[in-house]
């Protein structure tokens, strides 16, 4: 049986198929065809080609694996080795052993995501990412004749979703503690600028990537320059924006004034945080509350309240320190929201907690009369 392509413009093409032309071989045929022209669309439209990956496919052949991940990884130029390792290798691992061992293999692309992702936490965002990877490779290699096209992932891979965890917000006495327990090396300051920078402007922490000082009205300042997803307003992005800093106090009150916008103007190095500067930081802190210390040191001890608490504990906790204690100031939701670079949406949604709340601030009013002596008739008077 031969199959040929002619489009406008083009020479024509044609390939041999393995079917005599014959009733029975009408159904098979018909199959492989489908195969050929997904795979012809979706490539370079070179007609032998895509026969070829379509016939690769549909094979009982060997797969050398080792190649094929390889082959994978020079795919992805983007993402660092620290990433691959991290974020891409574990279910591409988990994948290729349940495709290459002896037990029964899954039996299309859901399954075999179900089985592959159950290592994770379900709803929690590292299973999002690991998902997100997976059906990646596994796309990739079912267009390349790899898998079988019955192993293309679903575009919805379902799972019950859990409550978002509320984030944790370290204290500046915390934060205070933390700062002391990094070495005082050239390695240890650049720590302690970033934690610095990270607390007083309420940055992610990707965003000591961008730091840039501008010329203002009133004099220099601190702007960062990388857009994100505002999320809640569908295609938005944050635009570069002004950072408005907001100092870290003492146990007793006063402001601890770092002068990092001069420190800063001056040359003085940040630590070297790469693609994934939020773990960089959960790592080296960790790392350092654990040197020199009997027990937990601050960095852990914040980390083990936050459980205590069922709350998510990271480097994000020092952004929202930036949060409750500017609405701890009395500044506008608007404000805040614009200061951190994202909508009134997503702020509500992760800092109504925050807020100033009417009711109780009453209940409060009433209660600090009635200490003072007032009765509840003048109170209601």
């Amino acid at each position: 049986m031969r199959l040929m392509v002619k489009e406008e413009g083009r020479s024509a093409q044609s390939v041999t198929l393995p079917y005599p032309w014959a009733e029975d071989s009408l159904a098979p045929a018909l199959k492989r065809i489908g195969e050929i022209f997904k795979r012809y669309v979706e490539g370079d439209r070179v007609l032998a080609k895509a026969a070829s990956v379509a016939e690769t496919a549909s094979s009982k052949q060997k797969v050398d694996w080792a190649v094929v991940k390889a082959e994978y990884r020079d795919t992805r130029q983007n993402a660092s080795e620290q990433t691959w390792r991290t974020k891409h290798e574990p279910v591409i691992d988990k994948a290729i052993g349940l495709l290459s061992g002896n037990a029964k293999k899954p039996v299309d692309g859901e399954a075999l995501c179900l089985m592959i992702l159950k290592s994770w936490e379900t709803g929690s965002r590292q299973r999002q990412i690991m998902r997100q990877n997976l059906r990646a490779f596994l796309s990739w290699a079912v267009r390349r004749g790899h898998l079988k096209a019955a192993h293309m992932p679903t575009d919805h891979v379902p799972e019950p979703k859990q409550p978002k965890k509320v984030g944790y917000c370290l204290s500046d006495q915390q934060i205070l503690e933390i700062l002391d327990a990094l070495p005082d090396t050239a390695a240890g300051m650049r720590w302690r600028l970033g934690v610095q920078l990270l607390a007083v402007y309420g940055l992610r922490p990707f965003e000591l990537n961008y730091l840039e000082i501008q010329q203002g009205v009133h004099g220099d300042e601190l702007w960062t320059t990388k857009g994100k997803s505002m999320g809640g307003l569908s295609g938005a992005e944050t635009k570069p924006r002004r950072l408005n800093p907001l100092l870290v106090c003492g146990a007793d009150g006063v402001a601890m004034d770092w002068d990092l916008l001069t420190r800063l103007k001056s040359g003085e190095s940040l630590p070297p945080l790469g693609s994934e500067a939020g773990d960089a930081f959960n790592t080296q802190l960790g790392r350092t509350s654990r040197q020199g210390h009997a027990l937990n040191g601050p960095w852990d001890a914040a980390k083990a309240d936050a459980k205590r608490l069922n709350q998510k504990f990271g480097s994000y906790s020092f952004r929202h320190r930036y949060a409750k204690a500017s609405h701890a100031a009395g500044f506008q939701t608007i404000n805040i929201a614009e200061s951190m670079g994202h909508s009134l949406q997503v702020h509500s949604e992760n800092y109504a907690r925050f807020k100033p709340n009417a009711t109780a601030d009453l209940y409060a009013i009433h209660n600090a009369a009635l200490l003072n002596g007032s009765s509840p008739a003048q109170l209601t008077a």
